[in-house]
């Protein structure tokens, strides 16, 4: 009896898939598709940017955008990556964070989701900017697009429309087991559904990161304190503002 009720306890052949096997060859693309980008396309290691050609939206979604997702990123690092009961500890309860999490997680991602549109619409409008849009840039627009999306829809329905909903019991265990290696399927399987969509969107959205622009985003432009100034000679036949001293002559 107890040996039937373990089999039935154990998880499914899809669970498995999607959330043990799934989420490692993600892991691997991510990992070994930077380190080949870096190898062998170090010159195209770039967000090729399309300032030159357009400024006035630019200047509005990219902001928005940018400051949006990073907010984003420091809420799911720390939803998923610090433990409840570590902001149990420092007297962050639940219903605290939970409010915290989903009206800093909604403007967020409401900010995020208003400067995409509006860098996809410059994208698509202008036509300078729509000539140098390359598939790899259209698919990843697609599919950041999606995990915004849903993620952002999670947080309303779940935790607007619903009444709540703590992933930190759920969610939250699962990925840190992935990074155990000792990955717990089980986990997942009775997580709404937007969460696991916005879950395997993020899993998609990695996979494809590493031969797309997002790369730029674990650039740091160190370089450029230790870069060497860059000398410019005039043609002029004036060297400046000040005529040349007596006993100087121009080589060259």
């Amino acid at each position: 009896m107890n040996t039937l009720a373990a089999q039935n306890a154990e998880p499914g052949v899809d669970a498995v898939l999607l959330w043990v096997a799934l989420p490692y060859v993600a892991l691997a693309v991510f990992v070994l598709g930077h380190v080949w980008r870096y190898r062998y396309d170090k010159f195209g290691w770039t967000t090729r940017s399309s300032q030159l050609y357009e400024k006035k939206l630019l200047r509005i979604g990219s902001p928005l955008f940018h400051f949006g997702i990073l907010i984003v990123l420091l809420g799911h690092i720390g939803g998923l990556i610090i433990p409840e009961s570590w902001t149990d500890a420092v007297g962050i309860g639940e219903h605290a964070y939970h409010i915290i999490a989903v009206v800093l997680g909604t403007i967020a991602g409401a900010c995020t989701l208003a400067g995409l549109a509006i860098l996809i619409y410059r994208r698509r409008t202008v036509g300078p900017v729509f000539s140098v849009t390359t598939r790899n840039d259209k698919l990843m627009y697609l599919v950041l697009t999606a995990t915004i999306l849903l993620g952002l829809s999670a947080t309303v329905v779940a935790n607007i429309v619903e009444g709540g909903y703590n992933y930190r019991t759920t969610v939250s265990p699962w990925f840190r087991s992935i990074f155990y290696f000792q990955p717990d399927p089980e986990l997942m399987t009775g997580v709404p559904i937007l969460f696991q969509l916005h879950a395997l969107s993020a899993l998609l959205l990695f996979s494809i990161w590493p031969f797309t622009r997002l790369v730029h985003m674990l650039t740091a432009p160190i370089g450029y304190l230790t870069r060497p100034y860059i000398v410019y000679r005039s043609r002029d036949e004036q060297l400046g503002a000040l005529p040349p001293r007596r006993g100087w002559e121009r080589v060259g």
